[in-house]
């Protein structure tokens, strides 16, 4: 479907249909469903967590069908080396040339499995990617795939054995989807699903339709950053990431670029919601997403067990919206 002609009411009925359709095949999972749509409308990266088994891979396979989409899974091991995920120059003695052989990196969504569990370097390589949209091989400088974004998972629960990002690199990152466990309605109509099939293949998107082509996500991307964001909406966001560095407990704060990724958020919500203009409670809804992973908490509060997100919500009753 060619969106150039679409009007706004259009391509929000697109967005839509896309988030009806992921709901096919993938049980439960609202939040999670609703804030990766989000992240792809605001041309941004998602963080996933959640413990293994609740249904990332089958969610992240029925998105890039729904837009006939490359979808490419990279499992990140100790082991893994930069070049397996950006792809290398190799020189063919046959044809006397250097070839370009591409990574995963070159489709249109990455699911990057347990970031954390591959190190330093290795991560690092895939930040650069996500931040610079393109892959430079022995001086050849080479675009990513439009539209491109990167769903990393990282398991809260299995620590040992890991190389947890830095804050800087969780920075990069739009913002944190959290994938729950599924309601006893839901996990029953799941169990029922996958009892009816010969295999009991849990990734199976049979049932979810293309609706539209690569190049429409590039155009409600285009139509979602034009929405209009009145100034005084703009200003409760930058008060809501400017106190999360001056709350007590907190040893660092959102950044900058923390503010602006609220904002894109906020945005892709209303347009999600079928509205054109943004309003506080999107930025509400927007600020734990965006702002969890982007907090550093005292020890001493970690202990206590206070998190993230009771740290956002806290600071949301205490500031007002003029």
């Amino acid at each position: 479907m060619n969106t150039e002609s679409l009007s706004f009411n259009e391509a929000i009925h697109i967005a839509q249909a896309l988030r009806d359709e992921i709901g096919k095949a993938v049980f439960g999972q609202k939040e999670m469903i609703e804030q990766v749509l989000v992240a792809l409308f605001a041309g941004g990266h998602v963080l996933i967590e959640g413990a293994p088994g609740l249904g990332k891979t089958l969610f992240v396979k029925a998105l890039a069908k729904t837009f006939d989409s490359e979808f490419a899974r990279v499992q990140f091991t100790p082991d893994l080396t930069p070049s397996e995920i950006t792809g290398q120059v190799v020189y063919d003695p046959q044809a006397q040339r250097f070839r370009l052989f591409k990574g995963p990196v070159f489709a249109n969504l990455l699911l990057a499995d347990q970031i954390n569990r591959a190190p330093a370097r290795t991560q690092a390589a895939l930040l650069e990617v996500m931040q610079e949209r393109q892959v430079t091989l022995r001086g050849q400088t080479v675009a990513l795939t439009q539209p491109f974004m990167t769903l990393a998972t990282q398991n809260p629960v299995e620590m040992e054995g890991t190389y947890p990002l830095s804050e800087a690199q969780l920075d990069r990152f739009l913002l944190t989807a959290q994938a729950a466990y599924p309601t006893e309605t839901e996990e029953k109509a799941l169990l029922e699903q996958a009892a009816s099939r010969p295999s009991g293949d849990l990734l199976d998107v049979s049932m979810v339709s293309t609706l539209v082509k690569p190049p429409a996500i590039h155009d409600i991307q285009m139509a979602v950053s034009k929405l209009t964001v009145d100034p005084r909406v703009l200003d409760y966001a930058v008060r809501i990431v400017r106190r999360t560095r001056e709350w007590p407990g907190v040893l660092m704060g959102g950044s900058p670029r923390g503010t602006i990724a609220l904002i894109r958020a906020a945005r892709a919500r209303a347009f999600l919601e079928g509205r054109n203009f943004v309003t506080p409670d999107d930025v509400k809804t927007m600020a734990a997403p965006c702002l969890r992973h982007r907090l550093i908490l005292a020890p001493e509060i970690e202990i206590e067990g206070q998190r993230s997100e009771n740290i956002i919500a806290a600071l949301l009753d205490k500031i007002a919206i003029h």
